[in-house]
């Protein structure tokens, strides 16, 4: 029987709708990365859990709150990072819309003290018209 690697454990109980699902096992002095040439109104760096909060919410108002996140893969790498490959979808500027992205996470002694949110900008595709909110 494989155990799982501690730090998927601590990823798994994400919920990207629910920023308050790491609020217990974010560090302190927390960064999150936004790297989006694509929506510059929005990269940067966002520090503490109230700037993941903050980068939540100005998320959701961008996409009229229609952000959801696909989960595809998650790998640990090493003792410290933690790799994750999603397929996002929203609504922008009226359109659907889907996009591949990895966030890379860095987890020392339980706590996340970093992530890069990096979206594959050249993968955005306006989404299958059945999509749904």
């Amino acid at each position: 029987m494989n155990k799982e690697h501690p730090n998927i454990s601590i990823l798994k109980r994400f919920n990207p709708a629910d920023p308050n699902t790491l609020a217990e096992v974010l560090a302190e002095d927390f960064v999150w990365h936004y790297i989006n040439p694509k929506l510059p109104e929005l990269e940067g760096d966002y520090v503490g859990f109230a700037g993941l909060k903050d980068f939540f919410n100005r998320l959701g108002g961008r996409t009229d709150g229609s952000f959801k996140v696909n989960p595809i893969s998650i790998t640990p790498m090493g003792d410290n990072l933690v790799t994750t490959h999603v397929k996002d979808k929203m609504f922008l500027n009226g359109n659907p819309m889907e996009i591949d992205a990895i966030v890379v996470w860095c987890i020392i002694n339980g706590q996340i003290i970093e992530a890069w949110d990096i979206p594959i900008v050249h993968t955005a595709k306006i989404a299958d018209t059945n999509y749904q909110e």
